[in-house]
This record gives structure tokens, sequence and C-alpha cells, in this order.
């Protein structure tokens, strides 16, 4: 029997965790056929990539995308009835996946939900969907075993894939990867994490560049430096790179975790980048701004206090949050001036890092999924 697998990633961090588990497939199974939906980085990992992604879309922007989604579908569909695998994993995106899952289950194909959608903020009802749809859920936040526990669905909380990234990534010296970027080694440095979306650049860009007029006067010694996503079209947002540029800040295409490995301080967009810092153990403050139709749908639908994942891990305020109207240069200025001033206060948030990635240590979700899934197709 031929070995083949689906992989179906919708977005920048879904595919990243596309890439972490096609090599852990490859290396228990080298005879495996990986096909999908993804990116460069599950290419490079042995996956053919029938589409690729998307990306992921607040409201307003999710109607001008439709027809590419529709597309994926159609080809996703088409490529896994001719290919027939054993078995499929769908990462994250449930509004696509959810529909992929349904056309599986009736080619008779198990499903494996990789990282759950976020019932425990909104739309909690989907717990229903998702145990009719999907053979197994394997989840990366600890504190969603006790849904799935609840509502009787085969499940394990599998670690988070940032970690297997963390664990692989070849250990560059900062000072080597602040040279090859044409930066001082010998200069502290801000990371500036805008996101992935192209709707999170759009409103993250103008913002940080802001941030950067005030900042650079405060702290003239500084450099800055924006990884983007591998995925990210960049001509979209010429103009918006140029005023970053004109103002000092190096843009490129590299990993996130090689911009904060070498940072002295940060400033990230709400998302798996928020995670990525706690584990590196590197001092930084969240923002994010949605569209205002999102905002305010989300705001009557979401039921918890914080957006960041290291807060809601450690049920406080880890870091601090500015949002929407409270997204504002001075009051992240404000925020930066603390942490960099006062070591006690700095200290302190890093101590609060090191208590959130404790929950997750043990654990390999990449080599764990790959266990699972290969299990799941009679491997």
């Amino acid at each position: 029997m031929s070995k083949s697998l689906l992989i179906v990633a919708g977005e920048s961090s879904g595919e990243l965790y596309g890439s972490l588990l096609a090599a852990e497939i490859k290396k228990a199974h080298p005879d495996a056929r990986l096909f999908g939906a993804g990116g460069e980085r599950m290419r490079q990992q042995g996956v053919e990539i029938v589409r690729e992604i998307s990306g992921a879309f607040g409201l307003t922007e999710l109607v001008s995308h439709l027809k590419d989604l529709r597309q994926t579908f159609r080809e996703l569909m088409e490529k896994t009835a001719q290919m027939r695998p054993q078995a499929a994993v769908l990462i994250d995106f449930p509004d696509f996946n959810f529909k992929v899952a349904a056309a599986l289950k009736k080619m008779g194909i198990p499903v494996l939900y990789y990282v759950s959608p976020q019932l425990w903020a909104w739309r909690a009802g989907r717990i229903k969907k998702i145990k009719r749809l999907a053979d197994f859920m394997a989840f990366i936040l600890p504190f969603e075993e006790q849904i799935y526990r609840e509502a009787g669905m085969p499940h394990e909380f599998v670690g988070h894939p940032a970690l297997d990234e963390i664990s692989l990534m070849k250990k560059e010296q900062p000072g080597a990867f602040l040279s090859r970027l044409g930066l001082e080694a010998t200069r502290p440095l801000l990371a500036m994490l805008p996101g992935s979306r192209p709707s999170e650049l759009k409103r993250h860009l103008p913002l940080l560049a802001d941030l950067m007029t005030i900042f650079k006067r405060e702290f003239p010694g500084w450099q800055f430096f924006m990884p983007v996503a591998p995925n990210l079209k960049t001509e979209t947002f010429k103009e918006e790179f140029a005023a970053l540029r004109e103002l000092g800040a190096v843009i490129k295409k590299e990993s996130a975790l090689d911009a904060l490995l070498a940072c002295d301080a940060a400033v990230i967009a709400s998302g798996t980048a928020t995670l990525q810092g706690a584990f590196l153990e590197k001092p930084f403050t969240v923002i994010y701004k949605l569209s205002p139709v999102t905002f305010h749908v989300a705001r009557a639908l979401v039921k918890v206090k914080y957006v960041s994942l290291v807060n809601i891990l450690s049920g406080g305020q880890s870091v601090k949050e500015y949002l929407q109207k409270d997204a504002r240069p001075e009051l992240i200025m404000a925020e930066l001036r603390e942490m960099i001033r006062n070591p006690e206060y700095r200290e302190g948030m890093l101590s609060r890092f090191r208590q959130v990635k404790a929950l997750f240590e043990g654990k390999s979700a990449s080599k764990r999924v790959s266990e699972i899934v290969c299990r799941m197709a009679g491997w």
C-alpha cells in the first residue's frame, strides 16, 4: 500500500506547524507522500502544495477572499479523491477546515484536528460540530483538556509547536544575526512583530512607525528590526515599509524567533509570537488593532479578559496589552520605558514567563501528532 497523507494549513502559524509535523512524519516514514494546502516551509519539508495558503481574515476581509477559498477547496478535494490518503491533519483555520472535514468524512478518511479553535473564547457550540466531523483532537493549550473531556471526544494535550521550533532552531549567535542584517552587535535592539496577516500589517505598520519616531528621541542608541512572514506579499505594503526604513528599521523575511532571540525588548502583535517571546524570556508588550466592524462583533462574542496567550495562560496581566484605541504610541512607549529602565519590573515579567513555559516542558507537539496520525493511518 502506498502511503499518503493530507495536511491543510490556512495561515502562517498553522503552516509553520504543518512544516514541523511534516518533518517528523518524513523522519518516521520517508516513503510517505504528503500533500495539501500550505506554503514554502511545508514545501521544503516534502509536502506537495496543491494550493498556497490564503491567510486568515477578519469579517470585513473575508468576503474578498471567498472566491480564492472556494477554488482552494475544489482543488484540494480533487487531489484528495485522486490520492485517497489514509488520514488527514487539519490545522486550525476552522471556517475552512470544517468544510474540508465534512468532505473527508463522506470519503471515509480519518481526520485529526490539530490546534483547537478557540472554543474557550467564543462560539463554544462548535464543539458539537468538531466532535461530529473529526476523529481526534490534538490541542496545544493545557486548559482545553476540560472542553474535550466533557464532550467525550478522543483528545490529547500534545504541547506547543512553538517550543519545537525553538528546540530545532540553529542557535545563531545574536551578534552574528545582527551583523548579517547589517546591524551592530554592540547596540541594543527593539524587535517589532506586526503580525502575519495583511489586515494586521495594514493597521500595525503606521502605529509602529509613530512609535519608532518617539522611541528614537528617547533611546537614540537603539536599533530596530522587523521580521515579516515568508508568505507575505511585501509589495502590498511598499509605502509603509519605506516609511519605516526611512526611520531606520531593517525589514526582512527572517524568522521571528531569530529576531526575538537577538532583541533586548519587543513589541508584538497578539498571536503565536507572544508565546515565542515568553518562551525565549524576552521583555515585550502586546498590540492589536482590528477593523471597527470585527472589533465590535468580537467584543460582543468573546468571553476572555485578555487577548494574548501569555496572559490567558498565566491567569493575569503578565504583559500589557494595547488594543484598538489604546494602541497609541505614547502609551506603548511608557511601557517600553519601564521595561528598559526598571530591572525589577523586567525581572518580574520574565519570572512570569518562566511559569508559563513550565506548562509545556517535556512535550514535543510535532512528534506526538506525527505518532497519532500515523497510527490513525494504520502505518
